[in-house]
């Protein structure tokens, strides 16, 4: 019996110990969270070394390769060239102008005389073909309207004669000749109605005949505007010069020696100030040359719509005739050649990045290097950007190293 007494005061005194200890935790904790302690954060994981990103892709496609995203690449302006065969002496690298080609540029003239009452558009605003830019009040509109009225009714006479003929003559009672004489008097009358109707029209007769309406031929944007409200301006006067800026040509001055080797068809590239490239072909040259600069004039096509060329703008072009001995070589900007570990290598374009790839150097002029061994025709290459590639390859290795 004692000893069940012992026990019982043992296990009381337990589980007084267990209550206290609780007790003061939940004081502790109760005060913790009164007074707006927060506990400590974990301790976060270890971030990823910088270049890790890099080892693990060298792991994948090999040494020298640089991870790269497409957003990471159009922050960094790096630009890229597919590879053509061909050699310095063959390429002509010549000056030219970013130009509207015949179809896509218009003038609006003002079809009569008269005063200018309103202006639709301003300068730089977009156009649609036939929409109205401008009213004149002409007196001419007026003429163009009552010369119409009149062929109309002529036109009516002739015809109610000839319907008055034709009876006739099937009653026999007139000839035949004089069914014929009402049948073209008819003809006539009618042409000269479809003419008094095209000239109301071509004109842009509105308002019952007192405005006439300046359209414009093509869509576009307003480029220039040479007229204000209130100017009395003649027929012919120009009044504005509409541009589609989706349609351009590029204009190049090749001199004449190397004009003579340039022929339709042959492929050329537009370079643009940001070091982009745009292919493009010759569609046309010239067969004189300019007496000031005594260049002849080549026409390049860009293929497709490139939204980096802009009319007026001033580019380099590089054409290379077909028929040029190219023997296995390419050329490429100099900026596109970078040293790494005393070796000559460009990065070419690989699945989610770019591989640093040796290459043999050929002659140098003009900022254009040749390239003898190492590439083939139809790779992507950088050729802006490379220095920052080779820093990122740098980096890559001395944290792999760590």
């Amino acid at each position: 019996m004692e000893i069940v007494i012992d026990n019982r005061k043992k296990w009381l005194a337990g589980a007084a110990a267990v209550a206290l200890v609780t007790g003061v935790g939940g004081v502790l904790i109760g005060r913790s969270l009164d007074s707006g302690e927060t506990p400590a954060p974990a301790a976060p994981s270890a971030a990823p070394a910088e270049g890790a990103g890099t080892a693990e892709a060298e792991a994948e496609h090999g040494e020298g390769f640089v991870e790269m995203t497409p957003e990471r690449i159009e922050a960094s302006g790096i630009r890229t060239e597919t590879v053509r065969e061909g050699t310095i002496g063959a390429e002509i690298i010549v000056q030219a102008t970013v130009a509207a080609p015949p179809e896509g540029q218009a003038l609006v003239t003002a079809r009569a005389d008269g005063a200018v009452v309103r202006i639709n558009k301003r300068l730089g605003d977009p156009v649609s073909a036939g929409e109205t830019i401008a009213l004149l009040e002409s007196r001419d509109a007026a003429a163009f309207v009552a010369e119409r009225n009149a062929a109309a009714a002529r036109a009516q006479a002739a015809r109610a004669a000839a319907a008055r003929e034709r009876r006739l003559f099937n009653a026999r009672i007139t000839a035949r000749q004089d069914l014929e004489a009402a049948d073209a008097a008819r003809a006539q009358a009618e042409a000269e109605l479809q003419r008094a109707q095209a000239a109301v029209t071509t004109a842009g007769v509105t308002g019952n005949g007192r405005y006439l309406s300046v359209r414009s031929p093509i869509s576009g944007r307003i480029t220039e505007l040479d007229t204000q409200l209130g100017a009395y301006v003649t027929a012919g006067a120009e009044l504005f010069n509409v541009a589609d800026p989706r349609r351009v040509q590029v204009d190049a001055a090749v001199p004449a020696a190397d004009a003579q080797r340039i022929r339709p068809g042959d492929p050329a590239v537009i370079e643009l100030p940001d070091g982009s490239t745009v292919d493009a072909v010759v569609r046309s040259a010239t067969p004189s040359l300019d007496p000031q600069s005594r260049t002849a004039t080549v026409v390049l096509q860009p293929s497709g719509t490139p939204a980096s060329l802009t009319q007026g703008q001033a580019v380099r072009a590089r054409i290379t005739p077909r028929g040029s001995e190219a023997g296995g070589a390419v050329v490429l900007p100099e900026d596109a050649i970078q040293q790494v570990e005393g070796r000559d290598v460009v990065f070419v374009r690989e699945g989610d990045g770019f591989q640093a790839t040796p290459v043999t150097v050929g002659s140098r002029t003009g900022g254009r290097v040749q390239i003898t061994e190492g590439l083939r025709a139809g790779q992507v290459v950088v050729t802006v950007g490379a220095f920052a590639l080779k820093s990122q390859l740098g980096a890559g290795d001395a944290a792999h190293g760590h």
